[in-house]
């Protein structure tokens, strides 16, 4: 059975309708939108609302650009079930195996008196949370460290250290929490445009044509993970030209063959004062900087939001952090199973599923989700610019998509999700760098514009660090 359009009370509209309007989006457009497909990933949340809907906003946002670029208004359609499968993997090794997604140490523990997350796939985030614990590199025996600590105590020490970690904690006592209370103050997206300057104004529209809408759009990419290359992936699929920046030392093998498609990749130390002016070379002929840094992170070296429009008037400006924009942990590393830790959606589960244990999502659906929204803001700050050339800058967090989602009406007594089988896969190997592999169908589908990527999934720092 189809969700139909007119079904603007199910969590799909609902959630769409709240990230298009957080995105300034024209209500009007809504309506061209058809959503396909039913059935929930197995969770006590709306995981797979959650997906459609972030999935369609970003692409209604390339079909308003498309309106006021070419003239013409395209419909978007989204396939449920394709959607929930890109929020888990879209790459099928075909003769290899993908890395393993965690570090040995990385996972919930048993504190004292209550359960802590380790996030330990970073070297140093994990030789942090060994020496808070006075722990050897062993499971067991951090394990047994843990048990002897508070969690919350334990908490503050590792990140105090340079660590990632999170208490778990229930929505009530999230809630009151005065970053919960901070975050709940927050927009879903935050919006700024340019203040007009003297300066030139960029070109009215890229050289681009109906069918690569956003072909001569250059994006630099300073993400990591999941959500910013998440953003940035969906970019490419309709023609911008995205150059990957990630520093000497940084590698993420697990999601390389997922998150690197249609991408160029290249390294530049930005504590390097020469890699530095190199980097402010490239953002000078940029349209859009996607970063995922901490809030003060920029700031730290010399590259604040001022600075970074001065460089590039009219630049589109997109960021996320974990914890929000305001409030105490403004400026504390986090990642997606961290806040669902604090932001009480493992305790949630855990409490639903009479669990002895927490109880996540089956997916990282808040850092897909966050991805798209960033991606919805791009292409919305690409639109208004084509109207005044003033760029604009954007900002979420992973704690405020996780608000959204705990508002959404859960889907517990709805149809499962099946697996991924052939049928949703495109038709011919994908030669990664790896090795030849499936690719899932697009799940978005904008009136024609197919999706399709340019260069296939690669390693890091494999290009030259130019436009």
């Amino acid at each position: 059975m189809a969700l139909m359009n007119g079904d603007s009370g199910s969590p799909q509209r609902t959630a769409l309708a709240a990230i298009w309007r957080a995105a300034g989006g024209d209500d009007r457009l809504l309506d061209s939108v058809e959503l396909r497909g039913e059935g929930n990933l197995p969770s006590v949340f709306a995981v797979s609302a959650l997906a459609t809907a972030a999935m369609a906003a970003a692409g209604l946002a390339v079909a308003e650009f498309k309106e006021a670029a070419f003239g013409h208004s395209p419909s978007v359609t989204v396939d449920h079930h394709l959607a929930s499968l890109w929020f888990g993997t879209s790459v099928k090794p075909l003769g290899w195996n993908l890395p393993p997604a965690w570090d040995p140490i990385a996972g919930d523990y048993e504190a004292r008196d209550g359960w802590i997350r380790l996030h330990t796939n970073a070297v140093h985030h994990r030789d942090a949370a060994l020496r808070c614990l006075g722990a050897s590199p062993d499971r067991d025996a951090v394990a047994a460290a843990v048990r002897r600590r508070d969690a919350d105590a334990l908490e503050s020490a590792v990140v105090g250290e340079g660590g990632c970690a999170a208490a778990m904690r229930d929505l009530v006592s999230w809630r009151s929490h005065p970053q919960g209370q901070a975050v709940a103050r927050e927009p879903l997206l935050w919006c700024e445009a340019q203040e007009p300057s003297g300066a030139v104004r960029p070109p009215a529209r890229p050289p681009a044509r109906p069918e690569r809408p956003l072909a001569g759009v250059k994006v630099l990419d300073l993400t990591r993970v999941l959500a910013g290359p998440t953003a940035t992936r969906f970019l490419a699929g309709f023609g911008a030209e995205v150059l990957r920046i990630d520093p000497p030392w940084w590698d993420e093998p697990a999601l390389l063959p997922e998150m690197t498609l249609g991408k160029r990749r290249a390294r530049l130390d930005l504590r390097d004062p020469d890699q530095r002016t190199r980097f402010t070379e490239l953002l000078a002929q940029a349209d859009l900087l996607v970063h995922g840094y901490r809030a003060d992170a920029l700031e730290g070296l010399g590259l604040d939001l001022g600075t970074r429009q001065r460089l590039r008037p009219g630049l589109i400006d997109v960021s996320l952090n974990a914890y929000g924009w305001t409030g105490p942990w403004r400026n504390r590393r986090g990642f997606d199973s961290l806040v669902q830790m604090s932001g009480g959606i493992a305790a949630e589960g855990m409490r639903r599923y009479g669990s002895d244990r927490p109880s996540p999502l089956p997916v990282q659906a808040l850092d897909h989700a966050a991805g798209y929204l960033l991606a919805t803001a791009a292409v919305r700050g690409l639109t208004r610019r084509l109207a005044d050339g003033r760029g604009s800058s954007w900002r979420t967090s992973l704690a405020r998509v996780g608000a959204l989602l705990a508002k959404l009406p859960s889907l517990e007594n709805g149809s499962s999700m099946p697996a991924a089988d052939a049928r949703d896969f495109v038709g011919g190997p994908e030669d990664t760098a790896w090795g030849p592999a499936l690719r899932l169908k697009p799940a978005a589908t904008v009136e024609g514009s197919p999706i399709r990527w340019d260069r296939p999934a690669g390693l890091l720092g494999t290009d030259e660090a130019r436009w």
